[in-house]
């Protein structure tokens, strides 16, 4: 009693209000409660209206009668004389401006319709333009002369874009526009570029949503930019002065398919900048509206009190010391907002400027930007307005306002988690739960282009990740030891506010998919959405083409979507229907669709019907309109295919949401793992890099590696499905498949968990894979940058000259900036794509979508219907997830656990004919080739059935002019440590013994697949090998080494090791291929190694020749002739230990071949080459010296066959037989001409046309110095 005595002194009888001396519109906080009144609470209504209205203490007399509405606006009109006898004029008198009405009015600026060039198109109210030419251009209807001036342009896209300032003499063209010509000036931010003739470099990279300020002052002469406020510095001084009507306009040039929001003043600016005003005057009663809403804040802040205080309030009412606010509180909203109201109508084109401005503004206050949210004000306030009819006018601008939020906001990071789209997202699906406004909303023709813009969200710069990661740190960093728990904090500031923004983008689909949208016929829960998705489908095709068509959707809005339907099918509704969904929280024990085991289900129908937006998209045996006459299915458009999880494993190795072992998408492994990863910067440096490959991964993932095909694009036509069986190309049975009929036409009108699949796998491929593959690219640079930084640390320490010491420190301090560029950049794709929760979502994505693809693989006539996104998006996620970094799960378990259903399906597809495009089985071939480097993968290929089955056979049939590169990267990988000096770094330790039986037995069953595979070889080992040389020599003539020439010999001599490796292998294997029957194969193959050595022994310069090998950071060791030389020696090695055997040596003779080669000197000196090279550097251990002896016994038994044969030649004295005299290369002319010094002959026909090309012999590569005719011919 006696604290109630103390507060109601402390209050004074009176109504209590807020004395801070401030409007309230100016903070958010709230104040403490004193006395606003006298201790006889005389006059204490007149003081709270004093209060609201914002005005001098006992400025309003004594109130008569009743308080209602018409006496709140009678004080407020009377209050406010002064911005109500203004709010009817809108015209602003300013000097140094000039407006030409335009149509819409004298004051409303616009683009002239008679400057624009090309095709620029309003493809929204009121300036959001796109053009649809290659080039077009446009001055606005307005110009300066004097004063400072500015208006905002939005950019909707990022690409190419010149924004600024022109007269009416810049000419405009189909190739130029603003910017390229006299007192033209202009900014590219995609160009990163400055233009007024000449383009200089000047200001940042721009990206979607920035907002561009185009800034001039004629008081200095000066033209400046702004990027979202921040100046980019003046771009422009001292230009041209204008006379009064002839001065700068705003004026504008965009590349097709650009699109961009002009605004002069006819909205708030987003950015205003201090000192430089709109081209277009706000509306006069901007002011008094503003006033309004600042009295409507000042009441619900007092009313909020009041809650707060509500026990001391409710005495004081009860004694009668004051009246309530809940009293006045009704008559006095009520008040002041049909006084806005009534405002607002007499001037319907200020309603967007008031909108956009102070109502946004006292809306989000009133919400609270920061939590905790005030939403019960925020409702109290919502009723009240709603009654009135001009707020639908308001509200249906607010959302538009709301959408445009999201696309500016930038995040900021001290105001994380709260910043970015957070608070625009959190007001509109607040109001939008308001059945009226949603309906609003709905039925506004920009629907569809609104909610895209609730999506999208704004990716950062490279002066952005500077703001958002001032500290910057990376394992093995010099930096301050500080840096590192300033980057774990700022990641996981940024990871919260990301966090919150995908909550918010859910919680607004999932209002869109609870919408009944008022209708006849009613329509179910879901419906609106799916209209979304297949318009946005519809509007995005060609999204992934490398030129995309006009019109497509942000990426962010493409990768927001599925990110909620990702999470929607991984984390959340457990129900097949929209109707279980909304039902979802009565089940506690709800498991989301992708995780759900069991018997699994899928609509055929969604491949077999051809709907507007998947009318261009390409299907697995070719195009829709090519299928439909080939394969009919009609009949089958109503099935529905059902199968149990994991059917088409082997029962080894089956695991699945239901079994004891859980995937890794489930298993307690996952948790236990997360939590171990405690600090995942850690895995931003060096983790990324993979082990030496023979074949390094030519790009981000497989997606990538396979888009650039081999070095011959062509392919044998292979024979069409109809002539394959089913199961040759499915290894399971299919007992666990069946078809059922749909329940009902209600289920195919409801939206289901399938739909969300299919359409989440095809914004995967034309949404995520883009990003995932530029995340991908800063990885791998960052380790390199880091390596290189390393080296230069390395190098800095060990120099002592002054002039190399100030270089190297230069360059170190060039890869520290890279370095730091790249961490920054990883560390966002960490944080926006990579969460533990879309991970395990991804994971679970690819197992379901291979079983699916190979359940489907069974029946031809659905099969070849499947969309090849369904293939792509597979492969790349499956390779997104085996890469990403920090580590989803152990690779000994990645495969193992949930996704040996993926190796299944490639080997069995990666030749299958019903696949049309040559493309996608690369891309399966490609996988193999990776998958297969390393050990624990390979391990999964040799435990799986259909890899056993399948993979021998078809990699040696499809060693084509294709796929030779994968091919030989698969079988180099599988034959590993059977040569001479493999395992020189540990390559024996992980050779597979399963592969390298089953490829012996492969060959030796099938002779002719056999020998059409080793006819290819031969042929491929002898082109790279041609090639190489080529490019060597052509350096050497230069003398200089060219990057792109460099890279071209390091590829084609990394392939070149490759296939002699693999030549190797079956020598070792199969050397019955080579030693028993004909000789033809034996004698190709010494050729080919006579061949090999005289291209790799005949460089002159040693030094050089080694120097073209190297890549960038390679060291001699990795890199040398011994690469080649090794599995050359081995081939022999291989050979000679073969002929041991009595059965070979009976019938090929190893060393009379070899002998009977010509140039016996140069064969010799090959042989010597090889004694001689220095093998204690490529090799580990001694154990290569007893194979060398063997070698030189060889050599040995091979001079002295020369000798004899040579002798054995003179002593008989016969003449070269008739055919010998004909030219082998032509096989037309007589061999009427020889090379000098070697003696080889041929046609000097043929001579003539290849020293045009090249001055070396066609057959054992000698220079060559003269050419002498031969025979009676000789002129």
């Amino acid at each position: 009693m006696a604290e109630d005595s103390l507060r109601m002194g402390g209050l004074s009888s009176g109504l209590a209000v807020i004395l801070n001396g401030e409007d309230s519109s100016e903070s958010s906080s709230k104040s403490r409660l004193v006395s606003f009144c006298d201790d006889f609470c005389h006059q204490s209504v007149e003081r709270t209206f004093e209060y609201i209205l914002g005005l001098p203490n006992k400025s309003v007399g004594l109130l008569p009668g009743q308080i209602n509405s018409n006496l709140v606006r009678a004080i407020l009109k009377n209050e406010f004389s002064e911005f109500h006898s203004n709010s009817g004029t809108s015209v602003r008198n300013v000097d140094g401006l000039c407006i030409v009405d335009n149509g819409c009015g004298s004051h409303v600026i616009g683009l002239k319709e008679d400057s624009i060039c090309g095709d620029i198109r309003i493809i929204k109210s009121p300036l959001l333009v796109e053009s649809l030419a290659m080039f077009s251009s446009a001055r606005a209807n307005a110009c300066v002369w004097k004063g400072k001036w500015m208006y905002e342009v939005i950019l909707e896209t990022s690409g190419i874009q010149q924004l600024g300032w022109a007269t009416v003499s810049c000419p405009f063209t189909d190739h130029k526009g603003v910017g390229d010509a006299d007192d033209s000036y202009a900014f590219d931010g995609r160009r990163v570029s400055k233009w007024n003739k000449e383009a200089e470099p000047y200001g940042q990279l721009w990206v979607a949503g920035d907002v561009i300020g185009c800034c001039i002052d004629l008081d200095h002469n000066e033209i400046s930019f702004f990027r979202n406020g921040v100046s980019l510095g003046v771009a422009f001084c001292g230009i041209r002065k204008m006379g009064q009507g002839s001065g700068y306009y705003p004026a504008i040039s965009l590349s097709q398919g650009e699109r961009c929001e002009l605004n002069f003043g006819a909205r708030p600016f987003k950015f205003p900048i201090e000192g430089y005003l709109p081209l277009q005057a706000p509306p006069s009663l901007n002011s008094f509206a503003t006033q309004l809403l600042h009295c409507l804040s000042r009441l619900l802040d007092m009313h909020s009190l009041e809650r707060a205080e509500h026990s001391s309030v409710e005495k004081l009412a009860r004694l009668k010391r004051f009246v309530s606010l809940e009293e006045i509180f009704h008559p006095v909203s009520h008040g002041i907002c049909e006084e806005f109201f009534s405002v607002l109508e007499a001037d319907v084109k200020s309603i967007e400027y008031i909108a956009w401005g102070p109502f946004l503004l006292f809306m989000m206050e009133v919400l609270g930007v920061q939590a905790p949210h005030d939403f019960s004000s925020l409702d109290r306030i919502l009723d009240i307005l709603l009654e009135f009819e001009g707020s639908y006018l308001l509200f249906e601008h607010i959302i538009n306002a709301l959408s445009f939020g999201c696309k500016t906001a930038k995040l900021v990071l001290a105001e994380c988690p709260y910043s970015g789209s957070y608070p625009y997202l959190t007001l509109a699906c607040h109001i939008l739960r308001r059945e009226e406004l949603m309906v609003l909303w709905w039925k506004s023709t920009d629907f569809e282009f609104l909610f895209e813009g609730f999506l999208s969200r704004k990716s950062p710069n490279k002066q952005d990740l500077e703001s958002l990661m001032p500290s910057v740190w990376w394992p093995g960093s010099y930096e301050d030891v500080s840096y590192e728990s300033n980057m774990m904090l700022t990641t996981t500031a940024l990871s919260e506010v990301v966090t919150k923004i995908e909550e918010k983008h859910r919680d607004l689909c999932c209002l869109v998919i609870q919408f009944i949208p008022p209708v006849t016929p009613p329509q179910l829960p879901g419906s609106v959405f799916r209209t979304f998705l297949q318009n946005l489908l519809l509007k995005n095709r060609g999204a992934d083409r490398n030129v995309p068509p006009p019109g497509v959707s942000s990426n962010s809005v493409l990768v927001s979507l599925y990110t909620v339907l990702l999470h929607f099918l991984s984390e959340g509704f457990g129900m097949g229907d929209i109707s279980g969904w909304l039902k979802r929280c009565e089940n506690s024990s709800d498991i989301g669709f992708l995780h759900r085991g069991g018997q699994r289900s899928f609509p055929i129908g969604l491949f077999l019907k051809n709907d507007p937006h998947r009318i261009d998209i390409s299907r697995l045996g070719g195009s829709f309109s090519h299928l439909s006459k080939a394969h009919h299915v009609e009949d089958q458009e109503a099935e529905v295919i059902r199968w149990e999880e994991g059917c088409m494993d082997d029962e080894e190795t089956r695991v699945t949401h239901l079994s004891t072992q859980k995937p890794c998408c489930c298993s307690s492994y996952d948790a236990d793992f997360t939590r171990s990863l405690k600090d995942p910067i850690r895995y931003s440096g060096k983790g990324s890099r993979s082990h030496c490959n023979p074949i390094p991964e030519r790009s981000a993932h497989v997606g990538t590696e396979c888009s650039a095909g081999s070095l011959n694009g062509e392919i044998e036509d292979k024979p069409s499905s109809s002539d394959q069986s089913e199961s040759e190309f499915g290894y399971c049975p299919v007992q666990h498949i069946r078809f059922v009929p749909k329940e009902s036409n209600l289920s195919s009108a409801t939206l289901r968990e399938e739909e969300l699949l299919d359409v989440l796998l095809l914004l995967y491929h034309i949404g995520l894979a883009p990003n995932f593959k530029q995340a991908s690219y800063y990885m791998s640079h960052q380790s390199q940058s880091i390596s290189l930084l390393e080296e230069a640390d390395k190098q800095i320490k060990d120099r002592a000259c002054s002039e190399q010491l100030k270089r190297l420190k230069e360059a170190r301090n060039g890869y520290r900036e890279e370095v730091i560029e790249y961490v920054r950049h990883c560390a966002w794709y960490r944080v926006s794509l990579f969460s533990r929760w879309k991970q395990r979502g991804m994971y679970a994505t690819c197992m379901w979508t291979v079983q699916l693809l190979l359940v489907l693989s069974k029946l031809d006539s659905v099969f070849v219907y499947i969309p090849e996104f369904y293939l792509e998006a597979l492969v790349d996620c499956f390779h997104v997830l085996r890469k990403s970094d920090p580590p989803f799960v152990p690779s000994a378990i990645f495969i193992k656990q949930g996704l040996t259903s993926f190796v299944t399906f490639v080997v069995t597809h990666f030749n299958d004919p019903r696949i049309s495009s040559a493309e996608l089985r690369d891309l399966l071939l490609q996988s193999i080739s990776v998958l297969v480097q390393y050990k624990e993968y390979l391990a999964a290929f040799e435990s799986n059935g259909a890899a056993i089955q399948r993979m021998p056979k078809a990699l040696l049939s499809a060693f084509d002019n294709r796929s030779w590169i994968p091919v030989t990267s698969i079988l180099l990988r599988l034959s590993k440590g059977s040569g001479f000096g493999s395992s020189k770094h540990g390559e024996s330790s992980s050779s597979s013994v399963v592969f390298q039986r089953l490829l012996r037995e492969a060959c030796i069953s099938d002779e002719e697949l056999f020998s059409a595979f080793l006819n290819r070889l031969f042929n491929t080992l002898s082109w790279t090998m041609t090639e190489f040389s080529v490019s060597v020599r052509e350096m050497q003539e230069k003398y200089q080494v060219l990057e792109f020439q460099q890279r071209k010999c390091s590829v084609i001599f990394d392939l070149s090791c490759n296939l002699a490796r693999v030549l190797e292998f079956y020598t070792h294997e199969i050397p019955q291929a080579f030693l028993i029957g004909s000789d033809t194969n034996l004698r190709r193959l010494t050729e080919l190694i006579i061949f090999m050595m005289n291209h790799i022994t005949s460089a002159a310069d040693a030094e050089f020749f080694d120097l073209s090998l190297r890549r960038n950071g390679q060291s001699l060791e990795k890199v040398n002739r011994g690469m080649i030389l090794a599995p050359l020696v081995g081939i022999i090695l291989n050979l000679l230990d073969a002929s041991e055997d009595l059965e070979c040596r009976e019938h090929n003779d190893v060393a009379g071949i070899f002998a009977s080669m010509d140039c016996p000197d140069r064969v010799h000196c090959g042989f010597q080459y090889l004694l001689d090279y220095n093998w204690a550097g490529s090799l580990r251990g001694d154990s290569y010296l007893t194979k060398l002896r063997q070698l030189e016994s060889f050599m040995s038994l091979l001079v002295s066959r020369s000798q004899s044969q040579e002798v054995s030649r003179v002593q008989c004295g016969e003449e070269t037989e008739a055919d010998d005299r004909i030219c082998c290369i032509c096989y037309a002319c007589e061999a009427d001409a020889g090379f000098v010094p070697c003696a080889h002959r041929s046609c000097y026909g043929c001579i003539t046309r290849h020293l045009l090309n090249c001055h070396r012999c066609f057959f054992c590569n000698t220079t060559v110095l003269e050419v002498v005719r031969i025979g009676a011919n000789t002129d």
